[in-house]
């Protein structure tokens, strides 16, 4: 049960890893919105084509236009982001630590 044990923790550090790289890049992502970053650097698009994917559902929710201008988008993504670190990742390393 050890091998089934240690996969569900490998699954687990990589949903932490990801879900850690996405909170950084959104938050840098909004830190060059707000500094009006130069949208043709290609840093910028990188950043922008890797984040969008998660963001683009919370736009669809939260359209700026009805949110008087506010992008409310990068909180809710980011609210997500830790309730998966805070529970998803926390219930795997249980569940693989009560199989062992």
């Amino acid at each position: 049960m050890f091998i089934i044990s240690n996969l569900i923790s490998a699954f687990a550090e990589l949903i932490n890893y990801l879900a850690v790289t996405f909170e950084f890049l959104i938050v840098v992502r909004w830190i060059l919105s707000l500094a009006n970053a130069d949208p043709s650097n290609n840093v910028v698009q990188l950043i922008v084509t890797v984040t969008e994917p998660l963001l683009k559902p919370f736009r669809k929710l939260f359209p700026p236009w009805k949110m008087n201008g506010w992008d409310i988008s990068p909180a809710c993504a980011l609210l997500c982001l830790f309730f998966i670190r805070a529970f998803l990742v926390k219930t795997l390393f249980e569940v693989a630590a009560r199989i062992r």
